[in-house]
């Protein structure tokens, strides 16, 4: 049953196996089909979307979470079938798309996973049980990650003849390494939480009793820090791959005179 929202200037409510609400600054994303372990569909991702857009401008950290025992166990496998969803192209008509129409459906599917890194939010990730394809991908579109110590990431697009395309590429190569990450993503094999902490793609593991609390505490940790220093610090370390040192220490004297007319009251 979808509950819509209650207050048009607060979206909080579900839809699609996605529930929305909001606490002040905080906004908390619960993907809720815990007995189909949160199989993702297109109109999981439409609503996913949705949440971004809609979001107050008051919101500075979102925390993503799973209901049941899987954060995500990829795409909803209906989608391979000739039968495919009711009333969503299924891969065989999406194959017999035209380039632009079949380009622009994909990028329409993308938009669940991208808006996670806006400059002016920073989000975290609470992840168990398996997180895969899909799942793994939705994980590598937050800024960080908190994970359960029976957590297992997957990337099986490359194992069913597929690439990732939702997005997962590039943070799982900055995260990891381009060795690495095409390891992982070629053999599609288990990423267990002790090795996924090791390697940088999550920032802490947990028992799994504690991750929704330990999620919870690293929001507020960051929601401590002044808003606009966090926004600035953000884009800083954001660009940084892309430039030279030269051209980030540059960067960085810039942001700073931004940030020290704003604390003296003689800002834009």
């Amino acid at each position: 049953m979808t509950a819509p929202a209650t207050d048009p200037q607060t979206p909080s409510g579900e839809q699609d196996g996605v529930r929305l609400e909001i606490d002040g600054d905080l906004a908390v994303v619960t993907l809720c089909q815990p007995k189909r372990r949160n199989a993702q569909s297109p109109a999981m991702w439409r609503a996913l979307a949705a949440v971004g857009r809609d979001l107050p401008g008051t919101v500075r950290v979102v925390l993503l979470r799973a209901e049941g025992v899987s954060f995500s166990a990829g795409l909803d496998r209906a989608m391979f079938t000739p039968e495919g969803i009711p009333g969503e192209p299924s891969f065989l008509q999406l194959a017999a798309a035209g380039d632009k129409e079949l380009d622009d459906t994909i990028a329409t599917y993308q938009e669940a996973f991208t808006w996670w890194r806006r400059p002016d939010l920073i989000s975290i990730a609470a992840v168990q049980g398996h997180a895969v394809g899909a799942g793994f991908q939705l994980a590598l579109g937050c800024d960080l990650r908190v994970v359960a110590e029976d957590v297992q990431f997957s990337m099986k697009e490359t194992s069913l003849g597929l690439v990732p395309d939702l997005a997962g590429t590039k943070p799982l190569t900055e995260l990891v390494g381009y060795a690495r990450a095409l390891e992982i993503c070629v053999t599609g094999r288990w990423v267990g939480a002790a090795e996924a902490v090791a390697i940088g793609l999550a920032n802490i593991e947990v028992p799994g009793a504690e991750l929704d609390g330990a999620a919870r505490d690293l929001a507020a940790a960051l929601l401590a820090a002044p808003r606009n220093a966090a926004i600035e610090t953000k884009a800083l370390l954001q660009g940084a791959s892309g430039r030279s040192f030269d051209e980030q220490r540059s960067a960085e004297r810039v942001a700073q005179a931004r940030r020290l007319r704003d604390l003296a009251g003689i800002g834009d």
